[in-house]
């Protein structure tokens, strides 16, 4: 047995989805844009680990899918913010059936331009 412990490899998302009716601990998913797209798409993420880092990238991968689909709910259940400026944040998946917003809606966005001295 390796580092990671137990490991046990899913080759689909029905694989993943029958892994998760099971007892058992947290599937945990590091790293991998396409299989969080693919995952979250298919309802099967519960809960979101985002650390943000005080830095704009001109380019990258997205974090969410692109795919045409609801909204998403998201609870905020943990947050610190670190002297360097990372903000770590939990999030958990809202139930369809328990969201407390009505309709969705636009992030509220504020920006300061400074001119050059």
């Amino acid at each position: 047995m390796g580092v990671w412990g137990e490991v046990d490899l899913q080759r689909s998302v029905d694989d993943v989805a029958a892994l998760k009716k099971t007892e058992g601990g947290p599937i945990s998913v590091h790293g991998s844009a396409a299989l969080g797209h693919t995952l979250a798409d298919a309802g099967l993420v519960d809960r979101y680990h985002l650390l943000v880092f005080p830095l704009l990238l001109g380019a990258g991968k997205r974090l969410f899918s692109t795919s045409d689909r609801d909204a998403t709910e998201l609870e905020l259940i943990d947050h610190e913010v670190y002297s360097n400026g990372v903000q770590k944040m939990i999030y958990d998946v809202v139930p369809a059936g328990r969201a407390g917003w009505a309709t969705p809606h636009a992030p509220d966005l504020s920006y300061t331009i400074k001119e050059k001295p």
